[in-house]
């Protein structure tokens, strides 16, 4: 059973739909003992860092989550779920992301040609191609919705890559943690192999 954190932020039902597709059992939730028991656990997210901060740590999950990673069982994070993952964002000064991850969250530059949000299809470049892509060619195209980026520290963890105005780290996996700055769920045959592959892990 896959659980998908339900804390008030976003594109919940989308994700839950794409699972569908694919066969997969969900459940909506915030209620710490159906995480403790889930084989997958998803962090879905649309929206501002700093309210979806204060929304985990209203509903405790923000501890829920370190637990649930601390298992070792397969999690994700999705859109503004990976941005939450690290130590913090420039869309929010001062508010501390979960920091399971290290790296920054940075606002997409403006410049020529570059239109922020950025809103459309990237194609993909795997530095180091990791488990959720299976089975996708390098230079697939995936769903971009988002105006800040991420910077990871440490480029080993950093599995697929794009660029608009700026190098944009798209994908990381680490250990049991893996996240994605597109949506999967909205990026087609592409996007539901790559959740199909995070439901088989």
């Amino acid at each position: 059973m896959i659980a998908i954190l339900d804390y008030d932020a976003g594109n919940i039902k989308s994700v839950e739909k794409a699972f569908g597709i694919l066969g997969e059992e969900t459940i909506l939730t915030r209620d710490f003992r159906v995480i403790e028991k889930a084989d997958r656990l998803v962090l879905p997210g649309v929206g501002s860092f700093a309210d979806a901060m204060s929304h985990l740590k209203k509903y405790e999950l923000d501890k829920a989550i370190k637990d649930y990673v601390k298992s070792g069982k397969p999690f994700i994070g999705i859109c503004l779920g990976l941005q939450l993952l690290f130590e913090s964002s420039e869309e929010s000064p001062g508010v501390e992301g979960l920091h399971l991850l290290d790296g920054v969250v940075k606002r997409i530059p403006d410049g020529p040609g570059v239109k922020v949000p950025h809103i459309g299809w990237n194609s993909l470049d795997f530095p180091n191609k990791g488990k959720l892509f299976e089975g996708i060619d390098e230079g697939s195209f995936v769903y971009f919705v988002h105006s800040y980026y991420l910077e990871a520290a440490d480029p080993s963890i950093v599995k697929a890559t794009t660029d608009y105005g700026c190098h944009i780290h798209a994908s990381v996996e680490k250990d049991n943690i893996f996240a994605c700055q597109f949506h999967p769920e909205k990026s087609s045959t592409v996007g539901l192999q790559i959740l199909k592959n995070f439901a088989r892990l």
